[in-house]
């Protein structure tokens, strides 16, 4: 569906209806936040979040073996994933740098991947020029729900028992109302909780049963993005782009040591020099002190031990992502910084509009993962 020059999914009249501030992001009119930002972060936190990822691009991809396939695009380890089972990996480019982020499902004769909405047309000429043994279906037709939260996987499991002991990363089958659906346990704040694809046409009638629940609220894509901030989470344009690789990224356990070591997929040259030199920069979390946030694009300068700028003053690295993290009650954000000022604890000066923010280096995530990885 489409509104003027933007997209549509298939929940915007609920948005509406729910008083949600719309606006457009990636071609889509998406719901920015409904309540509010820090309210509906905390109550993803404490409760259920419903969120709209229906903008996200959903491909099959089938074949012979479209695992092997795929693998000549990413580092992740495809053909070793079980059937049911899914996993998060990256698509490389001949420089060693990020095409996107995505997450792809074995469904046995099957994969299903999971792209960010600002890549799909990308994705969608990437891999049809790599994977010409592979035809490669897009599925407009599905739409995409995640319930996040500790609450989250009780209300799931209290529609379909099925679901109950499936863990994080499990992807299966379900029912819900006569809906049917797949539930995936994954999700991208740090809780607990599924994605659900489902035809578009019963998304709605899904949506309301599950917001009918007083445990559930909507959630808009402000706190989604303070949600996977606190979690240490990347976003792909502000973390993750064609320039940066994966060990820059901090995202080295996407790449299981097989590939690592077979170096048999774009880009792995670059990934294997960096595995075996070190990176020239480093994703790292960084602490803002005092009240004032940081933001995308803010120049990261060297500090003395006293907080007092460096000889050079120069800027040695980049904010990525930052804001307020609700959870944890102050400024967090993420930057690219030198390896040898990437330990904890390390002192930076953020520019913020002419102005010095001190920020310490801390560790990742800010908010803990609270994953249901099984016993």
């Amino acid at each position: 569906m489409s509104t003027g020059a933007l997209r549509t999914t298939p929940l915007h009249r609920l948005h509406l209806e729910l008083g949600a501030k719309m606006a457009p992001f990636a071609g889509w009119d998406m719901p920015m936040q409904f309540e509010g930002v820090i309210a509906e972060h905390t109550w993803c936190r404490e409760r259920a979040g419903l969120f709209d990822v229906s903008h996200m691009a959903v491909i099959e991809l089938w074949g012979d073996d479209p695992a092997r396939s795929l693998e000549r695009v990413t580092p992740a380890g495809i053909s070793t994933l079980g059937e049911g089972r899914q996993r998060y990996g990256l698509l490389t480019n001949e420089d060693g740098g990020i095409v996107d982020d995505f997450i792809v499902t074995n469904w046995g004769g099957h994969l299903t991947m999971v792209a960010n909405a600002s890549r799909r047309d990308v994705d969608l000429a990437y891999l049809g020029e790599h994977l010409t043994d592979v035809d490669i279906v897009e599925k407009p037709q599905i739409a995409l729900i995640a319930l996040q939260g500790p609450k989250a996987a009780a209300i799931i499991a209290g529609h379909d028992p099925s679901v109950s002991d499936s863990i994080f990363l499990d992807n299966r089958m379900a029912e819900i109302d006569g809906i049917q659906l797949a539930a995936g346990r994954s999700g991208y704040t740090g809780e607990d909780g599924f994605e659900l694809a489902v035809a578009n046409e019963d998304a709605e009638r899904l949506a309301r049963l599950l917001l009918a629940d007083p445990v559930v609220r909507p959630v808009g894509l402000g706190a989604r993005d303070t949600l996977r901030l606190e979690a240490g989470l990347c976003l792909y344009g502000n973390d993750l782009d064609g320039t940066t690789s994966p060990v820059e990224a901090d995202l080295v356990w996407t790449m299981p040591k097989r590939r690592r070591d077979a170096g048999d997929f774009i880009g792995s040259a670059r990934i294997k020099a960096e595995l075996e030199h070190g990176p020239s920069r480093k994703r790292v979390g960084l602490q803002p002190q005092g009240k004032r946030p940081v933001r995308h694009g803010s120049a990261l300068r060297a500090a003395g031990t006293d907080g007092t700028e460096g000889t050079a003053g120069e800027p040695i690295g980049i904010v990525s992502s930052g804001g307020y993290g609700p959870t944890v009650g102050r400024p967090v954000a993420m930057g690219y910084v030198p390896p040898t000022l990437a330990e904890i604890g390390t002192v930076l000066l953020a520019d913020v509009r002419g102005n010095d923010v001190e920020c310490v280096v801390a560790a990742l995530p800010f908010s803990p993962h609270r994953y249901q990885r099984g016993t």
